[in-house]
């Protein structure tokens, strides 16, 4: 009996044209308006599909793959995946794959324009001459910090945190770095960048950069003892994922002075926002647009559709998408509608 045409699901609104390029493959069901999906809904969806495009609005786990027995591939767009349950899925021997490279210089960008402005105070500025105060200028009105000279601690020394360290030398700034492991000499040499424990970092920078990938580990990694240990005329700029960082204490250190300002691209109840750094004046906030350039999102969506489509069996990457996250789920592959 031949093998029954693929079906894929599209979670959320994407390039319409790059999303085309399923169909030749699969019946794409595409999801026309930006939705929050609720887990229900997920599975529903999920339940008479091969494959799936997904966002990190969208979390999957065990529960939402229970009854899918034909889906076989994941492809999320976004280098994190800390919305889908890797082990659930791996054991379920769904492939999940993701979109990294692609985003690394555009969202360097972001990272090191986000603790500029927040250095600065940009958007603090922004909002006091929109307010009509400029008639009450004074010599001191809305003094920040230098970039220039300072010392800019990044937390976090993949691809994106050296391409941070690699803008910092044009400001001429001396640059700090901890990670999970010390980068080989010649990347440190490149980047210009020293390495230091965790807390000499947090007791030098003067303006620090979280660029790590979030785990249960690293959960509230920036507390209030760790927040304690920077200077009160230093910055935090966190383009990472909101929950590396304890929005209670970051809240309570910006409001007693004990943290000069920070910039949060990423929250930990996203899409909500904790009111309290809402109502604060020397943050900067924006909505999880580290990578938001129109190329790049582009190319995210272009390399998931990639990962999708050589993940069900086609094009000249067939049964290896280029970067998939959980391989071990390719030692045991669902079998496909049909066949059996």
């Amino acid at each position: 009996m031949a093998a029954a045409r693929q079906r894929v699901w599209v979670s959320q609104p994407l390039f319409a044209d790059i999303v085309a390029r399923l169909q030749p493959h699969a019946d794409v069901i595409a999801t026309p308006e930006v939705t929050q999906h609720s887990p229900q809904a997920i599975a529903a969806a999920l339940r008479e599909v091969d494959g799936a495009l997904v966002t990190l609005n969208d979390p999957i786990g065990a529960a939402e793959v229970a009854d899918a027995p034909r889906l076989r591939a994941i492809a999320n767009v976004g280098v994190g995946y800390n919305n889908l349950d890797v082990t659930a899925l791996t054991q379920a021997g769904i492939l999940i794959t993701n979109t990294p490279d692609v985003l690394t210089e555009t969202t360097a960008d972001f990272g090191f324009a986000l603790m500029m402005a927040t250095a600065r105070r940009i958007s603090e500025a922004e909002r006091w001459l929109r307010d009509g105060l400029w008639r009450q200028w004074s010599f001191e009105t809305l003094l920040g910090s230098d970039v220039h000279g300072a010392t800019l601690g990044i937390l976090g020394m993949g691809r994106i945190g050296q391409g941070i360290a690699r803008r910092a030398a044009g400001f001429g700034m001396r640059v700090l770095y901890h990670n999970r492991s010390r980068l080989p000499e010649a990347v440190e040499r490149e980047c210009r960048a020293e390495y230091v424990d965790f807390d000499e970092l947090l007791a030098r920078a003067d303006h620090l950069v979280l660029v790590l990938p979030y785990s249960p580990q690293v959960h509230h990694l920036i507390d209030a003892a760790a927040l304690a240990k920077m200077k009160p005329t230093a910055t935090l700029t966190n383009i990472a994922r909101g929950g590396l960082v304890d929005e209670d204490a970051l809240a309570d250190a910006l409001t007693g002075g004990r943290l000069a300002a920070a910039g949060l691209d990423v929250f930990e109840g996203e899409p909500a926002v904790n009111p309290r750094l809402l109502a604060l004046r020397n943050v900067v906030l924006t909505p999880h647009i580290a990578s938001g350039s129109l190329a790049t999102r582009r190319a995210m969506v272009a390399l998931a559709v990639d990962n999708l489509i050589a993940a069900l069996g086609f094009g000249p990457d067939a049964g290896r998408p280029p970067t998939p996250v959980n391989v071990d789920a390719l030692k045991a592959p669902r079998a496909r509608a049909g066949e059996g």
